[in-house]
């Protein structure tokens, strides 16, 4: 009898006088050990209260009971994880692994190479990857997804991209939106987003389809931080810029909406009497806002069922395709 606990198939090996690989596969109830061994090796298991841990059991498997969630900020490195839009994806990401039996292992990354996904992958922490937001970095996303099976991209989707992406059709979206704000009466619309990532841009390119045939509508397209502490200096500078406020604002996101209207009162004009506002995401804070935010809603919840379900899949081995989800416009006080 070993003296002290039992805390290893090692230590449970000697006990039993048999291999560890032998614990091993009768503890996994594997018929390549014979009845009265793996009857043995059990009770003496139970005896000591052993129960081999999940690491060990990952390790057999070769998995690791992880799935890394990367948020990649190229486009607007002074945004953070604290970003409402991020939270609120990342809780219910978290739900849905938990669920399923798996670890989130997250990740903010502010790419400086073209080889900071490849460094993630060969670190072999996670048994996959989810990718929140393409940024700047859909190149890369490409490169890595040609050859590396179970990654999906939170994001938009573009004709002849390699990577899987779950995200809301974000061109549908931005025309909803730019509709809503001309069927308000709005003829001077400011857009305000960062559109070097896939998803602004697709949003302000179906703006743009929406007044394609009015010539008495004027978009201008007003480069703005997702980050509040940036976007209103931003804001605010752009108002100075061109004199006369704009009797419309499509941001690209709930937060830019909010941090615009702080900004519109703080020089004493008011929403919707002298500027009607309409934000993107249908976050909590748009609709606990005063006025509640009208907005163009993602439905986030489905989007983390979609990632997890379509990564679970690959890491299986099977592929998936893309899943572009509907939009919906949302009508609250602010237009």
């Amino acid at each position: 009898m070993l003296a002290g606990k039992i805390r290893t198939i090692y230590d449970l090996a000697k006990l039993a006088g048999v291999s560890a690989a032998t614990v091993s596969r009768a503890l996994a109830g594997k018929d390549m050990v014979n009845s009265e061994t793996s009857e043995r090796i059990r009770k003496l298991a139970e005896e000591h209260d052993f129960r081999p841990s999940a690491l060990a059991r990952n390790l057999r498997t070769r998995r690791r009971g992880a799935i890394g969630v990367v948020v990649p900020l190229g486009h607007d490195r002074g945004q953070h994880l604290s970003d409402p839009f991020f939270m609120t994806l990342i809780g219910y990401l978290a739900d849905e692994l938990t669920e399923r039996g798996f670890d989130l292992v997250l990740s903010r990354v502010i790419p400086s190479r073209d080889d900071w996904l490849s460094r993630l992958i060969d670190a072999d922490r996670a048994d996959g990857f989810i990718i929140v937001g393409q940024s700047d970095q859909s190149g890369v996303l490409d490169r890595i997804a040609a050859d590396y099976l179970p990654m999906v991209v939170w994001g938009g989707f573009v004709q002849g991209q390699v990577h899987c992406s779950i995200g809301t059709d974000n061109f549908l979206g931005g025309r909803l939106a730019m509709q809503h704000l001309i069927d308000r009466g709005c003829r001077k619309i400011a857009f305000l987003g960062n559109t070097q990532a896939i998803e602004p841009s697709l949003r302000l390119e179906g703006a743009k389809a929406a007044i394609q045939a009015r010539s008495d509508i004027e978009l201008m397209d007003t480069p703005t931080h997702f980050a509040p502490e940036v976007s209103g200096t931003d804001i605010a500078t752009f108002l100075t810029q061109i004199g006369d406020p704009p009797d419309g604002i499509f941001a690209a996101s709930d937060v830019i909406a909010l941090t615009a209207m702080q900004v519109l009162a703080a020089r004493g004009l008011s929403v919707p009497g002298d500027v009607r506002v309409i934000g993107y995401d249908d976050l909590y804070v748009a609709q606990t806002s005063v006025p509640p935010l009208s907005t163009v809603r993602q439905n986030i919840a489905a989007g983390a069922s979609h990632l997890v379900g379509s990564l679970l899949r690959r890491i299986a081995g099977e592929q998936t395709g893309s899943v572009i989800l509907n939009p919906e416009l949302i009508v609250r006080e602010t237009t």
